[in-house]
């Protein structure tokens, strides 16, 4: 198929294109890298009146350190990230992420903030954020302002974003030398949508960890203190101590219904627990 006709408008900066969002009454669209737009368009699951490309804008291909934060402009693209040209917030955290998403032409197109924007729940990024701690930072002709992952991200494919707002960067805390990061996902071959992700932000020094529970039809299931999952307390030795009963639970409250599909992601996150303890994983795409 091809997508129905629309008009085509180029901002130069983050006012032009909060301005011309703002004039289309909610009948545009924002193209970034175009990785998932470009579909929806071609198979006309969306139809605008207007499509703002904001691939232009050099705001939002720009990165700087703010403090103990790493702020990523929303147009830097995987490939950026993957291959270094933005910094990392730890040790191989984010390109590593980066560098397991879908395919390198797509991560040489595919952007930080668009995966964010389109909120689909197998997305990379929507999980390895969330237990990274994340914010967002939004932008409109009024003015910015600043959001957690999870107020951003609504629902599946929703967000808190309103017609005239464009989403201008990623804001991720610099992590600890002495937290460790785990980030698994289960697809059954190299480059598809996830089924089930895992990620974990564990410090075991002082005793303190996110875990999140990702491609689950809806936003991602996060424990903002992840020592509920270890009977109450994180230290060395930690991933032995993983409780799948209180992540059965939580699934369960969250909706997942099916118990095949609850020890799908509960044991891709056990394996995110034991790669963050620094173990050897033998696949991290193997089915479980």
């Amino acid at each position: 198929m091809k997508a129905s006709r629309f008009a085509l408008e180029r901002p130069r900066d983050l006012e032009e294109a909060g301005a011309l969002l703002a004039g289309a009454g909610g009948l545009a669209k924002v193209l970034a890298g175009g990785q998932s737009l470009g579909p929806m368009l071609n198979l006309r699951l969306v139809e605008p009146a207007l499509v703002v490309d904001v691939s232009g804008v050099a705001e939002l291909r720009r990165f700087d350190h703010e403090g103990g934060t790493l702020v990523i402009g929303a147009c830097c693209t995987h490939a950026d990230i993957e291959d270094g040209r933005v910094p990392d917030v730890g040790a191989d955290m984010l390109a590593r992420v980066a560098s397991g998403i879908a395919y390198r032409a797509v991560r040489n197109r595919g952007t930080i903030g668009g995966s964010l924007s389109h909120a689909d729940p197998a997305a990379d990024w929507l999980s390895a954020l969330s237990a990274l701690g994340a914010t967002v930072e939004i932008a409109s002709r009024s003015g910015r302002h600043r959001l957690a992952i999870g107020d951003f991200v609504t629902g599946a494919l929703e967000t808190s974003l309103q017609a005239d707002e464009v989403l201008a960067a990623v804001r991720i805390p610099m992590v600890p030398e002495t937290a460790r990061f785990g980030f698994v996902k289960h697809a059954r071959k190299v480059g598809e949508f996830a089924h089930a992700i895992g990620a974990a932000l564990i410090d075991p020094e002082r005793g303190t960890g996110r875990c999140v529970i990702g491609a689950i039809d809806a936003p991602p299931l996060v424990f903002p203190d992840a020592s509920v999952l270890f009977g109450g307390s994180i230290r060395p030795g930690f991933a032995s101590e993983f409780d799948r009963s209180v992540a059965d639970r939580a699934l369960i409250d969250a909706g997942v219904t099916d118990p095949v599909a609850r020890h799908v992601h509960i044991e891709i996150l056990r394996r995110a627990v034991i790669q963050a303890e620094g173990e050897p994983l033998v696949e991290t795409r193997a089915a479980a």
